[in-house]
């Protein structure tokens, strides 16, 4: 099973890199069009609150509930009863977001009140950094749309992977970002203001992944007039395992939103210096961390429904093993090369070598929870795929709650880093209270193999840190953009031969990531 989870993996990472190399070009081209100034703030924010919802709604919690759920009847139930449950979700999500888009779009300065009230208060006082709050809430009329169209895409994409169908739905986010910097290159001049080129990109992005996937649910049979179904038996049974699991699966998001709220009263440029080092910080999580857990959640529904509870300890412990070998060294590598990978990737029009320098302390904040925030995403669906919400909405509100506290004590001091030190801080927790319920559940518990396997990966991981920490003495600021893309790739390839000779020393071998490790008793 590892074997063909690996191959399943590799593939959503293929796809998913597409998507997340796209994405970094989408972000150059804002970068270069508007920089970290009042206006990308303000677009980041009219964007970040449909994608918040996106993800509660398309892949968040709806996703963990509905998966398992398919799961058991695709194995129990007849073709027709499954494509009835699929109409009967869909249709009654679909309604619900719909009802939500409207009220957003009508409701848009009270939502950038709430989450924008430094802008807002600033609006009151007849402050400059009012006129923040009068463009986001018209942005937000235009980016909200966005929440419905992506919604039935989250709902298509999770039928799809409950078929093994999983390139279709990690392919889809290119379209997003084909949209966004379609509409940065050919709208913005029209626009008097590039932010509204920018928001009419993400409305059409939603369309459009949209369309994308309709051919290939016709193709898998699952093709279906949405319907109402409230009181459908299956779509009762996803609404009740959704409903805490809006909490669970989405601390990170709602963090994310409160560090918007908090930020809103830092100085200007604070949102995007921490919009810009996330999006980096995205990059692996994307492309390993969100690529293993999608995977992982059918098979380990499949595990469940058929109560194989080898299996599922052990395809538990692969997706550890996995995302600590491909997590460790990814995040030592963001810290160590913080500065460097954003002045080479964004640093050229609006976006200034001191706007680099400032998301570079942010993402290394960042980067010291970048394993812990692809350990949530992997061990959360221990609990999922048996249908147990109630324990992660319990972890991941502890996790917010620390979050809360732990923004104001880091914030006062340092500002928009407090804010991202905290976010990882409160990942953290969520990561070790998942995995210290499923030891007390009985369920899993990482192998000695695994345990053995992190320390070298660690070790291999220190090693890699000193050879950049070593080399890397140049003054970035007063080098030509060839000779920092020449030393920046120096430096990435140079590490990662440092890792793969370092990690042959210690004794880790490929095969290691495939073995059927013996859970601890």
């Amino acid at each position: 099973m590892s074997g063909k989870l690996l191959r399943s993996g590799l593939i959503v990472s293929a796809m998913t890199l597409i998507s997340r190399v796209l994405g970094l070009v989408r972000d150059v081209v804002i970068a270069n069009l508007m920089g970290a100034g009042a206006a990308a703030d303000v677009f980041f924010f009219a964007n970040k609150i449909p994608n918040f919802l996106r993800r509660l709604f398309a892949e968040g919690a709806f996703a963990q509930a509905f998966v398992p759920v398919l799961t058991e009847v695709h194995h129990s139930q007849t073709k027709q009863q499954q494509r009835e449950f699929i109409a009967k979700i869909s249709g009654t999500l679909g309604a619900i977001v719909f009802v939500v888009t409207v009220v957003g779009v009508i409701a848009s300065p009270v939502i950038t009140a709430l989450f924008g009230t430094g802008w807002f208060i600033d609006y009151l006082n007849d402050e400059p950094d009012g006129a923040k709050f009068e463009l986001a809430s018209t942005l937000l009329k235009i980016t909200f749309p966005y929440l419905a169209f992506v919604t039935l895409v989250g709902v298509s994409g999770a039928v799809l992977n409950t078929l093994n169908r999983f390139a279709v739905a990690a392919f889809t986010p290119v379209l997003l970002n084909v949209s966004i910097i379609g509409s940065a290159i050919y709208l913005a001049p029209v626009f008097e203001q590039p932010a509204f080129a920018l928001a009419w990109g993400v409305f059409l992005g939603g369309v459009v992944q949209l369309a994308f996937q309709i051919p290939f649910l016709w193709q898998a049979g699952c093709l279906v007039k949405p319907q109402w179904g409230w009181h459908h038996p299956q779509v009762v049974k996803v609404r009740q395992l959704m409903i805490p699991a809006l909490f669970g699966v989405s601390v990170s998001q709602i963090n994310l939103l409160l560090d918007t709220f908090i930020a809103s009263f830092l100085v200007t440029g604070s949102i995007s210096w921490l919009y810009y080092s996330d999006r980096l910080l995205e990059f692996p999580l994307g492309l390993f961390g969100i690529a293993i857990a999608t995977v992982i959640l059918p098979t380990l529904s499949r595990d469940h429904v058929s109560a194989n509870t080898h299996g599922f300890a052990r395809n538990m412990d692969w997706a550890v093993r996995m995302v600590c070998f491909l997590g460790i060294p990814a995040a030592t590598g963001l810290f160590v090369l913080a500065k460097p990978i954003l002045i080479v990737i964004f640093q050229r029009g609006e976006f200034s070598y001191q706007t680099a320098e400032m998301a570079s302390y942010s993402l290394m904040a960042y980067s010291t929870g970048l394993l812990s925030f692809m350990l949530v995403k992997v061990l959360a669906p221990g609990f999922f795929s048996r249908q147990d919400t109630k324990t992660p909405v319990k972890f991941g509100i502890w996790a917010m709650a620390a979050n809360m506290l732990l923004n104001v004590i880091f914030a006062i001091p340092y500002g928009y880093v407090g804010l991202a030190i905290a976010t990882s801080l409160s990942a953290t927790l969520n990561a070790g209270l998942l995995y210290v319920a499923l030891v007390k559940q009985g369920v899993f518990n990482l192998s000695r193999q695994t345990l053995v396997f992190i320390a070298k990966v660690v070790i291999a991981s220190a090693t890699m840190a000193a050879f950049v920490l070593h080399q890397n003495t140049q003054n970035w600021q007063t080098m030509s953009e060839p000779q920092r893309v020449l030393e920046l790739t120096y430096l990435i390839v140079g590490s990662a031969v440092v890792f793969i000779v370092a990690s042959l020393i210690v004794g880790l071998r490929p095969w290691q990531l495939l073995q059927k490790a013996k859970p601890v008793t």
